[in-house]
């Protein structure tokens, strides 16, 4: 049973979107190579929000990529990047991703708002509108 994990974040301005971008590709490297992940995807959405749903053997697995590498190193700069963050996990019983229609609904019935200092007024509400995918992409595990 993989445990899922959602998150969405908006870029409060264009200023930050280059270092944003940059620390996107570090932590996208970081997590292909990731123990326990499983598969993955990242949604470019309208207004600088940004998607990332993963797939991973447990929590313990998804705790250790958060908490190294690219991904520890960008956390406290988003505070200041984001005016929306949230955050969503669950356990699936199905194999595979779920779809961002699912993703979507979890995140706004279970997620969290994350911390970010400049919140817009829909990011304690969690009340955003349901993403686009056209532009999904798939994150594939490097094959060790």
């Amino acid at each position: 049973m993989p445990l899922v994990s959602v998150t969405r974040l908006r870029v409060r301005s264009i200023r930050f979107l280059p270092a944003f971008a940059l620390h996107f590709l570090r932590a996208r490297r970081q997590i292909l190579s990731a123990p326990g992940f499983i598969e993955g995807a990242v949604l470019p959405d309208r207004a600088w929000t940004f998607w990332t749903l993963t797939a991973w053997d447990g929590q313990e697995s998804m705790r250790g990529y958060m908490t190294s590498g690219a991904h520890m190193t960008v956390m406290p700069r988003l505070l200041d990047w984001c005016d929306e963050a949230s955050v969503v996990h669950w356990d699936r019983e199905e194999a595979g991703l779920p779809s961002w229609k699912e993703a979507c609904t979890r995140m706004r019935r279970d997620g969290r708002p994350s911390s970010v200092r400049n919140p817009s007024p829909r990011h304690a509400g969690l009340n955003f509108p349901q993403p686009r995918a056209i532009l999904a992409a798939p994150l594939q595990p490097r094959r060790r």
